[in-house]
Order: structure tokens, then sequence, then C-alpha cells
């Protein structure tokens, strides 16, 4: 018996990092065992602030669909799907936008924030100041109980509940209010000891080989202020020892001593990373090269996704209709 029903997204806008997979991918490979999970790629999503360029879209949107069956979302657990597949999400944005007040688009915190953040970009479009109604059609099309998110994301996920209480008082109640499924997500800093962001051009890929993480990891800024193998290390600072944290865990009180001791170099505790970290990612890294030998099968997986949301998503718009009363046929 299935939890509830769970819906998410990712914009396909290049290759997932280890930050996009421990903050919200490895969750949901686990969600998919308890929940009735629907999971699609955001491209409509992806034009609200990439729309002036869109070259590398179906490129993108084929590699993050790898992405997530590499990292072991399983189709016979959920669904997979493309958003722009599923015209009636364009539907219901459209009629959400009629009754949403302009003031609750204007004070959402990531328009305001990604406008200053972002001046290089003419994104002073409707699509963009919109996107919230179009992430709650996303949302509630599918009438989903739940939405994994961090703590960050919970003004999103509460306009999307405004959004909900506003139409279902206006005409009739239709939509339930999705409840936040609080993930604690696993942070790792960027090779350079910044975020992770492929702008910083400092990321280590899902889909890189063993070998590209070996590499990487021995580029990787350790504790600026130590300059011998043994002088004392602060590892507080260390992005290996951030990294350790999440793929070693039961050495690192060792490692912090060692560390601090000034017992441990560099070089060995970029090392044994290195070798802790493919032992996790190296199945996910053969999961890939199984799936990239299978293109029949990744469309398969993604048309069947599609039909599985279309069923709900259709249905759900009768409702709409209905409570509109612009159902006229």
């Amino acid at each position: 018996m299935k939890k509830g029903k769970i819906l998410s997204g990712m914009r396909p806008t290049g290759a997932l990092h280890l930050g996009n997979y421990f903050g919200a991918l490895e969750n949901w490979v686990k969600l998919q065992n308890d929940y009735d999970c629907y999971f699609f790629v955001a491209d409509w999503h992806a034009l609200t602030t990439g729309y002036e360029n869109t070259d590398d879209i179906k490129n993108n949107i084929n590699n993050l669909v790898i992405d997530f069956l590499s990292a072991g979302l399983d189709p016979e657990k959920c669904s997979i799907f493309l958003q722009s597949s599923v015209v009636e999400h364009a539907e219901l944005h459209l009629l959400f936008s009629m009754v949403t007040p302009l003031p609750w688009l204007t004070r959402c915190p990531t328009y305001k924030d990604q406008l200053a953040q972002m001046k290089d970009k003419n994104i002073t479009t409707y699509g963009f100041l919109g996107y919230p109604c179009l992430q709650a059609a996303d949302i509630l099309i599918y009438k989903a109980n739940f939405v994994p998110v961090g703590e960050d994301q919970l003004p999103h996920l509460e306009l999307t509940r405004e959004i909900a209480r506003r139409f279902n008082f206006l005409y009739r109640e239709v939509f339930p209010e999705p409840q936040p499924l609080l993930t604690k997500a696993k942070v790792l800093p960027g090779l350079d000891g910044r975020k992770m962001s492929k702008s910083y051009n400092n990321t280590i890929a899902l889909s890189d080989s063993p070998e590209d993480i070996k590499k990487k990891v021995m580029t990787m800024i350790t504790d600026p202020q130590r300059i011998k193998k043994d002088d004392p290390g602060h590892p507080d600072v260390c992005a290996v020892y951030a990294f350790h944290k999440v793929f070693n865990e039961d050495e690192v009180p060792e490692i912090e001593e060692n560390c601090k001791g000034g017992k441990i170099g560099c070089v060995q505790c970029k090392r044994n990373l290195a070798e802790k970290m493919n032992a996790y990612m190296t199945p996910i890294y053969e999961r890939r090269q199984d799936i990239l030998s299978k293109p029949a099968y990744i469309k398969e997986v993604v048309m069947k996704g599609n039909e599985n949301a279309r069923k709900i998503a259709r249905s759900t718009m009768e409702d709409v209709r209905n409570a509109l009363k612009i159902d006229w046929e």
C-alpha cells in the first residue's frame, strides 16, 4: 500500500552533478519504493531563464533521463515523463494565471533573487514572473499529496498551496493542498570549496568515469594554511574533508584527528577519498553505460511515463473545467 502520491522534477540545463544527486535524486530513489511517484523533466521551466538559446535542450533532456535511470529510478516503480509532452500542464497554468494575484508572484523570493543574480540575462518576461503558476500546475494536476523539498523551497510550495486554496474557494474543491516532504540533503562543496555549480566549472558529474573522479579529487582545494605534510590541518575549511563526511563517514573521526595532528598528508587523504567515492559511484557509472547501449529503452521509458501522466492530467482537467463551468460540450 503506497503512502500517497509524489510529484517532483528537474530542469534539463546540463549534466547532473553530485550536488543535484545528494540534494534530491538520492532521495527520489528511496521514495519510489513507498510512494506513487511521478518524476518529470521540466523542459518548459528551462525556458524561463534559457529561452534565448535552445540548441542543447534536446540533448540535455536525453541526458537527464539517463541520469535519472543510472541513479536508480526504476520505471517499474515510478513514472518518468517529459513536461511538454503533457500539454494539460499548459492549460492548467493558463487557468491558474487568471486567478493568481500579481503581488503573489512579485513577492516570490526566487523571483527577486534571480533578477538580481542574472543581470546578464533578459528575464523580465511574463514566463519568468509567472513560473510559480506553471509550477503549481505541475504539482496540482496530479493531485499530489507530497512534494519532496528542502527548507529553502518551502515558500515555493506554500505559493502552490495558496493557488490551490484560491481555486477551491472561488469554484469548488478540486485540489488537495500538497504537503512538504522535508528532506535533509547532504551538502557537498565544489572542487574549489565554493558551492558546487556548473557555472563555476567545479563539479563532479554523475556521468564521470572512475578515472575522471580520481583526477578531479586530486585537484580539490585543501586547507590553504597547510604547507607541509606534518603541519596541523583545519579540516572544516577543506573540501576533501566535506566529501569524506558523505562518502567515508565511518573514518571521519580518524581523518579529523590525523589531519589536525599532522599525521596524514593531503595527497594520501585524497587518494583515500577517491577510492571510497569510486566504490559508491562505479555502480551508477556502469548502469549508465548499459543504458547508453539501449537508446530505444530510454525512449520507451519516457513514452510509458508520458502516457501514465496524461491519464491523470486529463482526468484532473475534466474536474477543473466542470468546476469553472467551461466544459460546454
